[in-house]
């Protein structure tokens, strides 16, 4: 170090803060850009207590090594703090701050906190060249201290439970938020219920009503309060005429959902007592208020959560590594499934005119502002939370009789996507008819008496399925060739067909896997000669397996992997309280290794083997013997479980039991392994909220896909390749694609083999769970002869 105290310019130094609230995920977007920065051969520093600490620095800007950030994934909150810095906002404040980061030669900055937190880094970097200079004029430093750092970069992550950052479609914590919201109403449900009240639940949201919308979506709430679209005038009556309605059909329960900031067209503050005191009053009705306040915040990370931050914090130190002087300084966003980098100041100033809008009472344009999604489930949700909507109903000539089915493993979300189904249906004059127990349930019970297969469904019968997991129609793996599994499928085709014209079918919803793709292509293929096929065919994915062709994301999959890292959490804890143990779990999936890999981001896991890559023995050598030279190194000083996850598929040959046996076998005593497989366990239970509002949105595109065909005559849509699809997120879309033609899915998208698409978009994540986790860089060690020397050790 120089004499005045300035390190001489080395390794690229990057710096990771948290700040503003606390929102879960956050400790692993720090994770994820401590063992980044040192992947690529930079040094890592937390700077602890937000602004604070590069405010003050000293003891509260700490270099960060590999192992220190080991566990951090499942630990909510943010464990290297955040506060409120009110000497940061000055640019005294600002001045000290600069110092402090020449002095630990810190040139890069990584900042995940909200809107706030992220302007201030921008209005930091932009006064960085003035703030030095000010620092050389007053004597802090010399000139040819700071000519090194005439730049700094910096890069945003949002972390916001309340997802309130325009430009991007989820902030990190805002799933977890919002599903411990939905597990208290879904519990509250029971008692609701059995004594026949109402609840108003209040929920977090001053300014953004995020986290009330898409909990009223997730519980099927009857009305819900937000800031950007506050109700009419008049609202007492419509909530009123709602609930009445909802009670005369047999629902036994009432909840309303209001965000903290709720107020009316006026801007006239609504509270909760006062929807509770209205009900109360008018409706006779027995209501409670829950306010649930900051058990919203804290709390272990969701399985999205936990992904996301790790995935952005890793884009966060490319961003910056990668950045030139004249780059805008990026906030890492997501819109559907892809990453994007959009302008700091455009999503901050976005955020800000939608608080404008809401001031002026212009509500439209608030809702313009926050995100195109956000209008789309507010409408949706309008339409299925109460279907008495006379202007949306469509004339007799255009009402449709609409079959859904069910079809595959059950998977969290299937419930809820033919709730919504059923709801939209109802709401334009269309008959939904459930078959029950899929194809087969189809061809072999539908005339039996008194109750057949094939049945119209209520708006109360479908009510009930907003939080319901499994499948309440009952799924079937068979396909239409197999329906009764005749010695000659043909005559099964033909017993289906016969029982779509008998139902006179204007239109299928296909709900299920891989195998609700391939029954949709045999009736695809086999319109040519049964006119009854002719008609829209949609497949909405749901499996847990994540492998249907045409979309990169399927309803179940959120579920099954939430599920997955809490028994992962669990077994992890029973492994570092051991210390010197290591567990080898087996996850679903089935040729598709999407379960294993994202749930092994989520965790850090040590390993991830997948079909799509294979076991092979110089891979299972390498592992074992980097867990030698880990568990060596760490001498029992820290808690130091691991966790391999082999997919159930991976490989014929190694078997779980297998490589745990091989892995205790080669330890030699120094550590001991054992298997754990959680089987079935992960297709149950209720669905997640990313699975329940992901139905709603999904579900009533389908039906809007099915009603752009109404008019055009059985000949015309079987000619048309786009009337049998698969619905699916690509990207940062949700798009249609045709199963059919010479471009299709059937023809160009699919391993029908191995039963998975041929483009399988998550794979590159494999190479983030192994840099993550050290495995990467040790692979290399060991590949060049240079392993027995000090690495980033696995954790």
């Amino acid at each position: 170090m120089a004499a005045n105290g300035v390190p001489p310019p080395q390794k690229k130094r990057i710096g990771i803060m948290t700040s503003g609230g606390d929102a879960p995920g956050m400790n692993g977007a720090v994770r994820a850009v401590v063992r980044m920065s040192i992947h690529m051969g930079c040094e890592a520093y937390a700077i602890y207590e937000g602004y604070t600490g590069l405010v003050e620095g000293g003891d509260l800007i700490k270099q960060m090594q590999w192992e220190d950030v080991r566990g951090y994934l499942s630990k909510g909150g943010t464990l290297i703090g955040t506060a409120r810095c009110m000497e940061f906002m000055q640019r005294s404040g600002r001045l000290k701050a600069a110092k402090n980061m020449v002095l630990r030669g810190i040139d890069a900055l990584v900042i995940c906190g909200g809107d706030g937190s992220l302007t201030g880094a921008d209005k930091f970097r932009d006064e960085w060249p003035g703030l030095l200079q000010e620092l050389v004029d007053q004597g802090e430093l010399r000139a040819q201290d700071i000519e090194p750092y005439t730049h700094i970069n910096i890069a945003g992550l949002v972390g916001s439970i309340d997802n309130d950052l325009s430009g991007t479609d989820a902030t990190i914590g805002c799933y977890s938020s919002l599903d411990r919201i939905v597990k208290a109403v879904d519990d509250v449900f029971d008692t609701a219920a059995s004594h026949q009240r109402g609840f108003v639940i209040e929920v977090m949201g001053r300014h953004c009503g995020w986290l009330a919308l898409m909990g009223s979506i997730s519980t099927g709430a009857d009305y819900v309060f937000i800031p950007e679209k506050p109700p009419r005038v008049g609202w007492e009556d419509q909530m009123c005429d709602i609930v009445t309605t909802h009670r005369k059909r047999g629902k036994r329960r009432t909840i309303v959902i209001i965000a903290e900031g709720a107020h009316d067209v006026n801007l006239t503050k609504i509270s909760a007592n006062d929807v509770k005191d209205l009900l109360s009053k008018r409706l006779k009705l027995d209501t409670r208020v829950t306010v649930l306040g900051h058990t919203q915040r804290g709390g272990t990370a969701s399985a999205y959560d936990r992904w996301l931050s790790t995935i952005q914090g890793v884009d966060a130190v490319k961003a910056v590594l990668e950045a030139k002087p004249d780059t805008p300084t990026p906030v890492v966003t997501i819109r559907e499934n892809k990453l994007e980098r959009v302008p700091l100041v455009n999503a901050v100033q976005d955020t800000k005119d939608v608080a404008k809008a809401i001031e002026a009472k212009d509500f439209n344009e608030a809702m313009r502002l926050r995100d195109p999604e956000f209008k789309e489930y507010y409408n949706s949700y309008m339409i299925t939370t109460s279907t008495d909507h006379p202007k949306l109903r469509l004339p007799k000539d255009k009402q449709l009789r609409v079959a859904i089915v069910h079809v595959g493993a059950p998977a969290g979300g299937m419930n809820p996507a033919t709730r919504a189904a059923v709801a939209y249906c109802l709401s334009r004059g269309h008959t939904p008819l459930a078959i029950h127990n899929g194809f087969p349930g189809l061809c072999r019970h539908h005339d039996d008496k008194p109750l057949g297969s094939v049945r119209e469904v209520k708006w109360i019968d479908a009510d009930e399925w907003v939080n319901e997991g499994g499948s309440e129609i009952g799924t079937n793996r068979g396909l239409p060739s197999q329906s009764f599994k005749n010695k000659f499928p043909v005559e099964d085709i033909r017993k289906v067909a016969d029982c779509f014209s008998l139902y006179s079918f204007d239109a299928l919803f296909v709900i299920g896997g891989f195998e609700a793709f391939t029954a949709v292509s045999e009736l695809r293929r086999a319109r040519v000669d049964y006119p009854s096929f002719r008609i829209p065919l949609v497949v909405l994915p749901a499996t847990v397996s994540n492998n249907v062709p045409g979309s990169e994301y399927s309803l179940g999959s959120d579920t099954c992997l939430n599920t997955l890292i809490n028994f992962c959490d669990v077994i992890r804890q029973s492994a570092s309280s051991s210390r010197r143990r290591v567990f080898v779990i087996e996850t679903q999936g089935g040729r598709s290794g999407y379960i294993a890999t994202m749930a092994g981001l989520s965790i850090g896991a040590l390993a991830v083997y997948t079909p799509e890559e294979g076991i092979n023995v110089k891979m299972l050598q390498r592992d074992i013997e980097c867990l030698r030279q880990n568990f060596a190194n760490d001498k029992g000083a820290s808690r130091a479980g691991k966790i391999i996850l082999r997919n159930e598929k991976a490989s014929d040959t190694y078997t779980t039991d297998m490589i745990a046996n091989m892995i205790a076998a080669e330890a030699n005593g120094r550590f001991e392994s054992r298997s754990a497989i959680p089987g079935h366990y992960q297709q149950g239970g209720k669905p997640t909220p990313m699975d329940r509002v992901r139905a709603l949105r999904m579900a009533i595109k389908c039906c809007q896909f099915i009603e752009g065909f109404t008019g055009r005559s059985k000949d015309e849509i079987m000619a048309d390749e786009a009337s049998a699809s698969v619905i699916g997120i690509v990207g940062s879309e949700v798009v249609f694609t045709a199963m059919g033609g010479e471009k299709g899915l059937e023809t160009v998208g699919t391993d029908w083999k191995d039963r998975r698409p041929k483009d399988e978009s998550w794979l590159q994540l494999k190479d983030t769970v192994d840099v993550l986790s050290g495995r990467w860089d040790w692979g290399r060690k060991v590949d060049e002869g240079t392993s027995a020397g000090a690495g980033n050790w696995v954790g």
